[in-house]
Protein backbone atom coordinates (compact mmCIF):
# COMPACT_ATOMS: atom_id res chain seq x y z
CA UNK A 1 0.00 0.00 0.00
CA UNK A 2 1.35 3.12 -0.99
CA UNK A 3 2.08 5.95 1.59
CA UNK A 4 0.99 9.06 -0.21
CA UNK A 5 1.20 12.28 1.69
CA UNK A 6 0.67 16.15 1.44
CA UNK A 7 1.81 19.07 3.63
CA UNK A 8 -0.07 21.34 3.80
CA UNK A 9 -0.53 25.25 5.09
CA UNK A 10 -0.57 29.28 5.32
CA UNK A 11 2.44 30.49 3.85
CA UNK A 12 5.48 29.97 6.22
CA UNK A 13 3.96 27.58 8.36
CA UNK A 14 7.03 25.03 7.89
CA UNK A 15 5.50 22.42 5.38
CA UNK A 16 9.15 22.00 3.68
CA UNK A 17 10.84 21.32 6.93
CA UNK A 18 8.08 18.90 8.11
CA UNK A 19 7.98 17.34 4.92
CA UNK A 20 11.57 16.90 4.45
CA UNK A 21 11.08 15.13 8.40
CA UNK A 22 7.82 12.76 6.93
CA UNK A 23 9.93 12.01 3.86
CA UNK A 24 12.85 10.82 5.89
CA UNK A 25 11.28 8.60 8.15
CA UNK A 26 9.28 6.74 5.86
CA UNK A 27 11.80 6.77 3.15
CA UNK A 28 9.89 8.72 0.46
CA UNK A 29 10.68 11.03 -2.27
CA UNK A 30 10.23 14.40 -0.77
CA UNK A 31 8.41 16.95 -3.77
CA UNK A 32 8.70 20.53 -3.11
CA UNK A 33 6.59 22.35 -5.86
CA UNK A 34 8.55 25.42 -3.99
CA UNK A 35 11.54 24.51 -4.96
CA UNK A 36 11.36 23.24 -8.58
CA UNK A 37 9.56 26.43 -9.43
CA UNK A 38 12.65 28.68 -7.58
CA UNK A 39 14.91 26.34 -10.20
CA UNK A 40 12.97 26.78 -13.04
CA UNK A 41 12.76 30.91 -12.65
CA UNK A 42 16.74 31.31 -12.80
CA UNK A 43 16.45 29.71 -16.14
CA UNK A 44 16.51 31.91 -19.45
CA UNK A 45 13.45 30.39 -20.97
CA UNK A 46 10.12 31.46 -21.67
CA UNK A 47 8.59 29.55 -18.75
CA UNK A 48 11.16 30.76 -16.70
CA UNK A 49 10.55 34.60 -17.59
CA UNK A 50 6.90 33.59 -16.57
CA UNK A 51 7.46 31.51 -13.47
CA UNK A 52 9.83 34.50 -12.42
CA UNK A 53 7.50 36.99 -12.95
CA UNK A 54 4.50 35.07 -10.72
CA UNK A 55 6.78 34.42 -8.02
CA UNK A 56 8.47 38.17 -7.47
CA UNK A 57 4.72 39.36 -7.35
CA UNK A 58 4.42 36.56 -4.85
CA UNK A 59 1.41 35.49 -6.63
CA UNK A 60 1.09 31.20 -7.40
CA UNK A 61 1.92 29.63 -10.90
CA UNK A 62 -0.95 29.09 -13.00
CA UNK A 63 -2.67 25.25 -12.77
CA UNK A 64 -1.26 24.12 -16.20
CA UNK A 65 1.98 24.97 -15.48
CA UNK A 66 1.70 22.92 -12.66
CA UNK A 67 0.28 20.03 -13.67
CA UNK A 68 2.84 19.86 -16.69
CA UNK A 69 5.55 19.66 -13.46
CA UNK A 70 3.40 17.25 -11.37
CA UNK A 71 2.31 15.18 -13.67
CA UNK A 72 6.28 14.55 -14.56
CA UNK A 73 6.83 13.11 -11.08
CA UNK A 74 3.87 11.35 -11.02
CA UNK A 75 5.07 8.99 -13.55
CA UNK A 76 8.25 8.60 -11.99
CA UNK A 77 9.32 4.98 -10.87
CA UNK A 78 10.47 6.41 -7.55
CA UNK A 79 7.42 7.08 -6.69
CA UNK A 80 6.16 4.00 -6.17
CA UNK A 81 6.11 3.54 -2.61
CA UNK A 82 4.63 6.88 -2.36
CA UNK A 83 5.50 11.22 -1.90
CA UNK A 84 5.31 14.17 0.17
CA UNK A 85 4.15 16.51 -1.51
CA UNK A 86 4.97 19.77 -0.37
CA UNK A 87 3.43 23.17 -2.17
CA UNK A 88 1.11 20.57 -4.12
CA UNK A 89 -1.98 20.93 -4.35
CA UNK A 90 -2.76 24.39 -3.91
CA UNK A 91 -6.31 24.97 -4.35
CA UNK A 92 -9.21 22.09 -4.59
CA UNK A 93 -8.58 22.22 -8.63
CA UNK A 94 -5.55 20.76 -7.84
CA UNK A 95 -6.81 18.24 -5.43
CA UNK A 96 -9.31 16.94 -8.02
CA UNK A 97 -5.94 16.40 -10.52
CA UNK A 98 -4.24 14.55 -7.96
CA UNK A 99 -6.73 12.70 -7.05
CA UNK A 100 -7.02 11.46 -10.81
CA UNK A 101 -3.28 9.69 -10.33
CA UNK A 102 -3.03 8.56 -6.65
CA UNK A 103 -5.33 8.12 -3.58
CA UNK A 104 -4.39 10.30 -0.70
CA UNK A 105 -3.45 8.75 2.68
CA UNK A 106 -3.48 11.82 4.31
CA UNK A 107 -3.38 15.70 3.94
CA UNK A 108 -1.38 16.98 7.23
CA UNK A 109 -2.19 20.37 7.95
CA UNK A 110 0.26 22.59 9.52
CA UNK A 111 -2.00 25.41 11.77
CA UNK A 112 -0.28 28.61 12.24
CA UNK A 113 -1.40 31.91 12.72
CA UNK A 114 -1.43 34.60 10.25
CA UNK A 115 0.92 36.90 12.76
CA UNK A 116 3.48 34.21 13.28
CA UNK A 117 3.32 33.09 9.56
CA UNK A 118 3.97 36.90 8.55
CA UNK A 119 6.92 37.04 11.89
CA UNK A 120 8.67 34.00 9.62
CA UNK A 121 8.05 34.78 6.17
CA UNK A 122 9.72 38.39 6.51
CA UNK A 123 12.75 36.49 8.55
CA UNK A 124 13.58 34.53 5.16
CA UNK A 125 17.16 34.71 3.52
CA UNK A 126 18.76 32.67 0.86
CA UNK A 127 21.99 32.84 -0.01
CA UNK A 128 22.44 34.89 -3.44
CA UNK A 129 25.25 32.69 -4.66
CA UNK A 130 24.42 28.74 -3.83
CA UNK A 131 20.39 29.64 -2.94
CA UNK A 132 20.62 27.62 0.49
CA UNK A 133 17.65 28.71 2.15
CA UNK A 134 17.58 30.40 6.29
CA UNK A 135 15.51 31.80 8.58
CA UNK A 136 16.83 34.49 10.89
CA UNK A 137 14.63 33.82 14.14
CA UNK A 138 15.01 29.67 13.29
CA UNK A 139 18.01 29.01 10.79
CA UNK A 140 20.33 31.63 11.74
CA UNK A 141 23.59 31.43 10.27
CA UNK A 142 27.19 31.12 12.11
CA UNK A 143 27.65 34.58 11.08
CA UNK A 144 25.28 37.43 10.13
CA UNK A 145 24.35 38.07 6.81
CA UNK A 146 26.83 35.08 5.33
CA UNK A 147 26.02 31.37 4.10
CA UNK A 148 27.37 28.71 5.95
CA UNK A 149 27.92 26.82 3.06
CA UNK A 150 29.47 29.01 0.68
CA UNK A 151 30.35 32.15 2.12
CA UNK A 152 27.86 33.83 0.06
CA UNK A 153 26.10 36.73 0.74
CA UNK A 154 22.00 36.21 2.51
CA UNK A 155 19.60 38.76 0.81
CA UNK A 156 15.67 38.49 1.50
CA UNK A 157 13.93 36.25 -0.85
CA UNK A 158 11.98 37.48 -3.57
CA UNK A 159 8.12 35.84 -2.18
CA UNK A 160 9.18 37.51 1.44
CA UNK A 161 9.31 41.05 0.80
CA UNK A 162 6.37 42.69 2.82
CA UNK A 163 4.42 43.34 -0.15
CA UNK A 164 4.46 40.06 -1.87
CA UNK A 165 3.70 38.18 1.66
CA UNK A 166 0.45 40.41 1.64
CA UNK A 167 -0.67 38.57 -1.59
CA UNK A 168 0.69 35.10 -0.47
CA UNK A 169 -1.70 35.69 2.19
CA UNK A 170 -4.41 36.16 0.22
CA UNK A 171 -3.94 34.26 -1.88
CA UNK A 172 -4.17 31.36 0.66
CA UNK A 173 -7.54 32.45 2.26
CA UNK A 174 -8.94 32.18 -1.21
CA UNK A 175 -7.19 29.34 -2.60
CA UNK A 176 -5.61 26.62 0.05
CA UNK A 177 -8.27 27.19 2.67
CA UNK A 178 -11.33 26.16 0.67
CA UNK A 179 -9.28 22.79 -0.13
CA UNK A 180 -8.34 22.65 3.49
CA UNK A 181 -12.28 22.73 3.71
CA UNK A 182 -11.91 19.43 0.95
CA UNK A 183 -10.03 17.50 2.37
CA UNK A 184 -11.57 17.92 6.06
CA UNK A 185 -14.86 16.25 4.51
CA UNK A 186 -13.26 13.62 2.64
CA UNK A 187 -12.14 12.49 6.19
CA UNK A 188 -8.16 12.35 5.24
CA UNK A 189 -6.88 15.47 7.17
CA UNK A 190 -4.48 15.81 9.72
CA UNK A 191 -4.53 18.87 11.88
CA UNK A 192 -1.69 19.72 13.87
CA UNK A 193 -0.40 23.19 15.60
CA UNK A 194 2.23 24.69 14.25
CA UNK A 195 3.09 27.11 17.02
CA UNK A 196 5.37 24.42 18.33
CA UNK A 197 9.23 23.10 18.32
CA UNK A 198 9.86 21.81 15.22
CA UNK A 199 10.72 18.40 16.55
CA UNK A 200 7.04 18.52 18.86
CA UNK A 201 5.41 19.45 15.31
CA UNK A 202 6.96 16.03 14.12
CA UNK A 203 5.58 14.37 17.10
CA UNK A 204 2.28 15.52 16.92
CA UNK A 205 2.10 14.27 12.57
CA UNK A 206 3.66 11.20 13.80
CA UNK A 207 0.64 10.18 16.51
CA UNK A 208 -1.94 11.47 14.02
CA UNK A 209 -1.03 8.70 11.64
CA UNK A 210 -0.43 6.17 14.13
Amino acid sequence: MQMNYVIAGPPGSGKGTQAELLAAKFKLPHISTGVIFREIQTQDTELGRRVKKLLDEGKLVDNPTVYEVVLQKLNTPELRKGFVFDGFPRNIEQAGFLAKYKELSKCIFIDVSDAECIKRMSSRRVCSDCKANYNVIYIKPKKEGICDKCGGKLVIRDDSTPEAIKVRMQEYYKNTKPMIDYYEKKGVLLRVNGEQPINDVFKEIMNGLK
